[in-house]
This record gives structure tokens, sequence and C-alpha cells, in this order.
């Protein structure tokens, strides 16, 4: 996918950001993406700015995410697959005692780092599971991230 922002006075220039955006809503610039095919590509103007920044990340939204906007309850513990605790990045199981649930994993790395310092890996793969307990999520984070068990 390509962003292309064209500003007022013509200028076009390609890559859109969070700044690109905040012109856009001010109406000094449009935005646009090419979508690229094998044979032709498609332009489309981006009409509906706030869903794009909520897609973007740039704009919060709790119902694609699970996540509310405040400072979340989690608990966690080295997970029972877990083959070498001493590695860089570990497996863990996590619970969100706030009500929160993580639909969108980049957003939960987000307030995490933010939040209690985790750096969290989006790239690979994580899931979740129902329990008596409540649900956890599995996920990787950077061993030396995580605050040391009670």
């Amino acid at each position: 996918m390509c962003y292309i922002e064209v500003t007022a006075d013509g200028s076009v220039s390609q890559g859109v950001d969070a700044a690109a955006y905040q012109r856009a809503l001010s109406g000094q610039s449009r935005l646009f993406a090419v979508w690229p095919g094998s044979y032709r590509s498609d332009l489309f103007a981006i009409d509906d700015l706030d869903q794009y920044a909520r897609g973007m990340g740039w704009v919060h939204d709790e119902a694609s995410t699970g996540l509310a906007e405040h400072e979340h309850q989690v608990r966690w513990r080295l997970s029972e697959s877990e083959r070498n605790p001493t590695a860089s990045y570990i497996s863990v199981r996590v619970w969100l005692d706030c009500g929160c649930m993580v639909r969108d994993l980049g957003a939960f790395a987000k307030h995490m780092r933010s939040q209690q310092g985790w750096d969290i890996a989006t790239t690979g793969g994580w899931g979740s599971s129902s329990e008596r307990g409540g649900t956890s999520y599995s996920m990787r984070v950077r061993r030396k991230s995580l605050p040391q068990p009670a």
C-alpha cells in the first residue's frame, strides 16, 4: 500500500504520517491510498479520516483493540511450554484483571511499553484461551523488560 498526500498548493508527497493526518483533518491537504496490483494500481481517496487514523493506530479505537485507555491491571507468569527461560524473549501467559481484552497485539504492546516498560514481540504468534480464572493470553516478551515475579 502506498499513501500520497496532496497539499492545497498542489505539492505531492509519498508516505503519510500522523502530521499528514492532522493537515488533512484541518483541510490543508488530501490523502490518497494506492492499492498496487499485478497489471494496474487503483487510487482511492481517503474520505473517512477518523477510521483511517484508528486503523493506523494514531487514534485509539477501543472497539477494535479491546483495550480501554487506562492503567491495565495485569498478572503474568512464565508459560508452561517455555523451554528456555533464560532466552532474550520468553513465552508468558498474561491475564487482564481490569476487564480489557487483547484483540490487537500491537496496541496492547504499546500500552504495556508505556505503562510497565514491557517489550512485547509483535511479529510472532500469540493467542488466547478461556479458563476458570478468566481469559489468558500467550505472547513473547523480552525477559529483561518484565518485573521479577514475587
